[in-house]
């Protein structure tokens, strides 16, 4: 068979199969009489062996020592090859991620492409310097995807880079609680912690929401930075978790000034006030619980409140009973 009819039975071009033939791949078996190529049956196959295993990505030289060395195994250069894939597909994937981050600025020109370009690169710099102020030019001056935002805050270690990008997420369009809400289900506490904290300086309804879910999440360091979040933005649904917090003596100032912020209404302050005295008398006698419950009852009016601290005067705890005694004067003179 002539070289034509091979290139178009195989499918193989007639330059690709003089390049095999030049690189010993595949020789045609003879010559006709005018000194044309010839190919067997044999050699044909072999083009369809050669071409099977151009298809898995070896290289041509990989190919020749494939076919010829009859003590050749493939297990190896398969396990190569299926290195050699994930790393092409993973730098392949990061590509797409940043052409889709670019593309997500909507550049009105290639002034503004090259900005995203570096401010895209600066926030993955070694450096913390760099980082910061890419965090904060990403608030202020460029546009930046908040897909890459959330990405860099959940990863970011240094506590100051950390809260430039608190801050410029917080000042971020709209997609970040959502983003950040997938970082709570991470396997590491440190990404679940910093998605909470994100989420709990960022405005909104959508945020209030993801940190509502929060709230029974079974990290209690997650439920530690929902709460007093809630708190300020006057949710009561954390009061529970506020008071635990309370008990617990974790972030206990932050929850009880939070407690204090939702005890704006008489309704709610004696609501509080009657789930610190029900946490009260179940605490065990001495138990510091006890005194950093009697100061969470310091901003809450009402009566339920005062009342509790007239008891808590007469506590047997010596602590306790100064304390109450101290927060009733105080009320009295305002």
């Amino acid at each position: 068979m002539l070289i034509g009819e091979v290139a178009r039975r195989s499918g193989v071009s007639a330059r690709m199969l003089r390049h095999y033939e030049s690189l010993g791949l595949v020789r045609p078996s003879g010559r006709t009489g005018s000194g044309y190529r010839e190919y067997s049956g044999e050699d044909i196959r072999r083009i369809f062996h050669v071409e099977s295993l151009r298809s898995l990505g070896l290289s041509l030289r990989e190919i020749g020592r494939a076919l010829d060395d009859p003590g050749f195994a493939p297990s190896a250069l398969v396990g190569d090859l299926v290195r050699r894939t994930r790393e092409r597909i993973a730098a392949e994937t990061e590509l797409l991620t940043r052409l889709r981050r670019i593309d997500a600025t909507d550049p009105a020109g290639w002034e503004d492409v090259l900005q995203a370009v570096a401010l895209l690169q600066a926030l993955g710099s070694k450096s913390a310097g760099t980082r910061q102020r890419a965090a904060l030019s990403a608030a202020d001056e460029v546009a930046v995807p908040v897909e890459a935002l959330v990405e860099a805050a959940l990863s970011e270690t240094d506590p100051n880079v950390a809260g430039a990008l608190r801050w410029a997420l917080a000042r971020s369009g709209g997609g970040g609680p959502a983003l950040l809400a997938e970082g709570l289900g991470s396997p590491v506490a440190a990404v679940r912690e910093r998605a909470v904290r994100a989420l709990a300086e960022m405005p909104g309804e959508e945020a209030a929401s993801r940190l509502r879910d929060a709230l029974a999440h079974p990290d209690a360091e997650v439920r530690r930075y929902a709460a007093p979040a809630l708190g300020t933005r006057g949710v009561t649904e954390a009061v529970p978790a506020l008071i635990d917090m309370v008990v617990e003596g974790r972030n206990d100032t932050d929850a009880a000034d939070a407690l204090g912020a939702l005890a704006s209404d008489a309704a709610t302050a004696d609501r509080i006030a009657t789930g610190i005295v029900d946490r009260l008398a179940r605490a065990a006698p001495g138990a510091s619980a006890r005194g950093r419950l009697t100061q969470a009852l310091a901003d809450v009016p009402g009566t339920v409140a005062a009342r509790a601290l007239a008891e808590l005067s007469h506590d047997q705890d010596r602590a306790v009973a100064l304390t109450a005694t101290y927060l009733l004067r105080m009320r009295e003179a305002r």
